[in-house]
Order: C-alpha cells, then structure tokens, then sequence
C-alpha cells in the first residue's frame, strides 16, 4: 500500500486553485487534493454540466499529478447530472471519483461505473464526525460489493472538525481504521482531519490569536500505535480553512461582507491568526503590519521558505503609501494555504 504524502481537502474556489498551481515544483509533486464543488441548491440538472465546468475545469487543469473530484453537497434530483459532468474531468483529466456509505445507491453505482470506464481509482470517503459507529463498517462493506476486484480503492477517512475539545478523536480513528482496512486490498489510506476553527472577531480583540494543531497530533497518534499500517497511513487536512467552508453555497454578485479578515500562518504546533481591514483608511497600514507580526514569529520560515512567506514579506515591507500587495480576502487565503501546504510537505518529507 502507498499513496500521496499529502492530501488536503480543498474547495473547488480560485483560491484554492491558484495556490496548487503557485506552488514550488517539488511540493506540487507530492499533493494529491481532494476537491470539493459547493453545494448548488436548485441548480436543474440540464444546466449542471455547464456550472460544474466552471468549477471543475480550473482545478482539474493544476491537477496534473492527480487527486480526487467529490460532489458532497449534491441534491438526489442532481446526481446523475453531476457523475455526468464529473466523469468528463475523470477520463480527460487526472482525477479519480468519490464515493461513501453514506451517500445513495445511485451515487454510488454512478462513482463505481466512473472508475470502472475509466479506468481509475476510487476514493471511498467514509466521515467519522463523532465516535465512531460499526454501522459505517457495513455500509463500507455494502459499497466494495459493488465495485469487483478491477477497480482500485483508496480509503480517505474523513474524521471532519478535529479541535481540542475533541480530545478523542485519535481513539475514534483508530477504531474506524481497525474496522475498515481488513475490508479490502486498499492502494492508499489518508486520515483527514479539519484543525483550523472558524476565527471570529471575537477572538482577534487583541489582534491576534492560536490554535493547536489538533488534526496534526491525531495523526501523529494514530502513526505512533504500532499498527502495521500506521507507517503508510497518509496525512491530509482542510488546508487553512475549517470544513464548514466547504458548504458555503456559491453567492454570486454578493456585496459587502465584514469589514476585517485574517493572514494565517502555520508553526509545527500552531495555527496562528492575525487581523486584518478589508477598508477603511488604516487598512494599508495595518495591513502591513498584520503581516509584519508574522514575519516577525521566532517561527517564520523566512521569506525564501516559499511563496506564502515571499507574499508575507512583500505585504510586511511594502511603502504605507501605496496599496499594492496588501491583498483582500483571496489572496489572503491563497498566501495561507501556499505557507501551510508547503509548510506541511517539508514536514512530511523530514519524516
């Protein structure tokens, strides 16, 4: 069994896409994401192809070492319309179907026939948000039924929001991984886990704030149990954004929004917050020196550690006088998840 060393679970956003593709070379080549379409309520099933390429088409074409395409959200009335237009990104392009227990029998049928056409592996997405229940096990074991011994499984165990008032979520892993690996011959298994909470402004009354790294240490304990295939288990995490995100529906021509927002850096322990002005007349300046008590953590990697501290770096060092390079709300997102995915690729690679 191997499979990627990284997996994160990512949004089907510019942001998102744009981060994969900015990437250094070496760290590219050893992600595999997981992409995720918003929910799109009432969208009608004729007009889905056409939504689904927007989405789809930009994240497909930086996936050109492979990942998963999930539709999670999808409503019963579009699921054959969805596997449809999936299925085009999956036979063109480099990547795989998803499917779960939980999901109906006419997904599943239409993920399995996808892989099978197509001759690719199938992600088999199994969500474990509380304790775990043996129930998923059967539903797991009802799902390989349908697939035969000609299409490749690939386990992702989607262990969802992991904070630290979830204390037991890597006993809870553990349990689902005993009851889940002897099921099948799996290429590749990956433990997600979504450790950044979602940051209120509440929590940056004092400009900044951190969090542990809660998705990290499960991982870390589910490796450290001895089992025999806790050293393939692969790594993977919801990048710099809680799991929630992903099932904001798209709102198009939406105005507004709240008049802050957050740069993001990741330590080897620490996610680490700090406020930022999406207007007014101080937001160059604090800005600037948002990104400036980054560059200034005893942690940071410096600005030659990748593209997310080069963009810190400029943002930090940039004329008060001048706009350019202080971002907005994607590019801040971008510059986090390019410090974090690279920052978490260097970890895995060290061992």
């Amino acid at each position: 069994m191997s499979g990627p060393l990284y997996v994160p679970v990512l949004p089907t956003k510019p942001h998102a896409a744009g981060a994969l593709q900015r990437l250094r070379p070496d760290v590219r080549a050893a992600i595999r994401p997981l992409w995720n379409l918003p929910p799109l309520p009432g969208a009608p099933p004729e007009t889905l192809g056409t939504v689904v390429g927007t989405y789809v088409g930009r994240v497909s074409a930086v996936s050109s070492h492979g990942g998963w395409i999930d539709a999670p959200f999808g409503e019963v009335a579009q699921i054959a319309a969805l596997a449809e237009a999936l299925a085009v990104y999956c036979e063109l392009g480099r990547l795989r179907p998803v499917t779960g227990p939980e999901r109906t029998a006419e997904q599943q049928a239409a993920a399995v026939e996808t892989a099978r056409r197509c001759h690719r592996r199938l992600g088999v997405r199994v969500r474990v948000s509380g304790e775990w229940d043996g129930r998923l096990g059967e539903g797991v074991r009802g799902l390989l039924a349908l697939t035969g011994p000609e299409v490749p499984l690939e386990l992702l165990l989607d262990m969802g929001v992991v904070l630290d008032d979830r204390p037991g979520a890597g006993k809870e892993a553990l349990r689902a991984l005993d009851a889940l690996m002897p099921l099948a011959v799996w290429r590749s298994a990956t433990l997600l886990g979504g450790g950044i909470p979602q940051v209120t402004a509440d929590m940056l009354e004092e400009g900044s704030c951190e969090a542990s790294r809660a998705e990290w240490s499960m991982w870390h304990e589910v490796r450290a149990t001895g089992r025999a295939h806790a050293p393939l288990l692969g790594y993977g995490d919801y990048g710099v954004q809680p799991p929630g995100a992903l099932a904001q529906a798209p709102a198009p021509g939406r105005k507004g929004g709240p008049p802050w927002g957050v740069l993001r850096y990741t330590t080897d322990t620490t996610y680490f917050f700090v406020k930022t002005l999406t207007r007014g007349p101080d937001r160059i300046a604090v800005n600037r020196a948002a990104a400036r008590r980054i560059t200034e953590l005893p942690e940071f990697r410096g600005a030659g550690a990748g593209p997310g501290e080069e963009w810190l770096s400029g943002c930090a060092d940039g004329p008060l006088t001048s706009s350019e390079g202080v971002g907005g709300p994607t590019e801040w997102l971008r510059a986090g998840n390019l410090q974090h995915m690279t920052h978490v690729v260097r970890s895995l690679s060290d061992g």
